[in-house]
């Protein structure tokens, strides 16, 4: 403070120019502090991806949606922290019929508003699940499935719980494929896959949008026998699905939907999506 003292206190009753001069000496002599280097894909701190964050960027946006034949197909939603409190009864009077909640990221984060996102859409009656926003590169898929179980990636046979996401897309925070190879990879995915089914009896459904899986595993067929596909696909049809899958269960069509941004349609009646929640 002496210090300040000493530079401001002969320059009192000048010019403002004087002011700002004597400000600027002292700014050399105080600690800088680096400026944080800005990520690819959006998310700006570990923690504040979701689902679909890279698709717009990688995949576009066709600006077309589903037909009107795809009407019958239940409507659903995907959140995150970055929509705070939702509000699930505008979407249930609009017809959404099921939702999913990001609850972790890696082993480092989990969503401050998982407990009324996940909760409110159960409360309302629409049927529900839980994600994990994948990062391979911090932690082992094992890991992170135990984690993703320990914060609200669980499944019960109540008929209201649908099983797990995996989603697995861009890497928001460096590397596309987190510095992995196409096999390095896969191991991570499957070793992700069984624990959560170890754990739960259920297979976890696979997020991915194709361009990405084919990038990034080598367009790996060998999850499509056990897993179901959530397809990420801005446009009137889910397009081209990742190897091995001959149809998707659950398609995010849309960012810019009602109230939330992602909507999504489950690929059958609601009959069908009551008797996936079961197993």
């Amino acid at each position: 403070m002496d210090f300040v003292r000493s530079l401001t206190a002969p320059i009192r009753g000048r010019s403002r120019l004087c002011l700002t001069g004597a400000l600027t000496v002292l700014a050399l002599f105080l600690p800088s502090t680096p400026a944080m280097p800005e990520p690819s894909g959006g998310a700006r701190v570990r923690g504040g991806a979701y689902m679909g964050i890279g698709v717009l960027a990688h995949d576009g946006d066709t600006g077309s949606r589903p037909p009107a034949g795809r009407a019958s197909q239940p409507e659903g939603v995907d959140v995150a922290s970055h929509q705070l409190n939702v509000d699930w009864p505008t979407l249930w009077k609009d017809g959404t019929q099921w939702a999913y909640t990001k609850a972790t990221e890696g082993t480092y984060y989990t969503n401050p508003y998982f407990t009324q996102q996940y909760n409110g859409a159960y409360k309302v009656g629409m049927i529900r699940g839980a994600y994990h926003f994948a990062t391979p590169d911090t932690a082992g898929g094992a890991t992170q499935a135990d984690y993703f179980l320990a914060h609200g990636g669980g499944w019960s046979k109540d008929g209201k719980t649908l099983p797990g996401v995996l989603d697995i897309e861009w890497n928001p925070y460096g590397a596309a494929c987190y510095g992995k190879s196409k096999s390095g990879m896969v191991a991570w995915i499957r070793d992700f896959l069984n624990r959560y089914k170890a754990r739960t009896g259920r297979d976890a459904v696979i997020y991915t949008a194709t361009s990405w899986w084919s990038d990034c595993t080598g367009n790996y067929s060998g999850f499509a026998a056990t897993n179901p596909l959530w397809i990420a696909r801005y446009a009137s049809d889910p397009g081209t699905l990742p190897a091995g899958w001959a149809y998707h269960t659950m398609w995010q069509y849309t960012s810019t939907g009602k109230t939330v941004g992602d909507h999504d349609r489950f690929n059958g009646a609601t009959d069908r999506l009551k008797t996936f929640a079961t197993g």
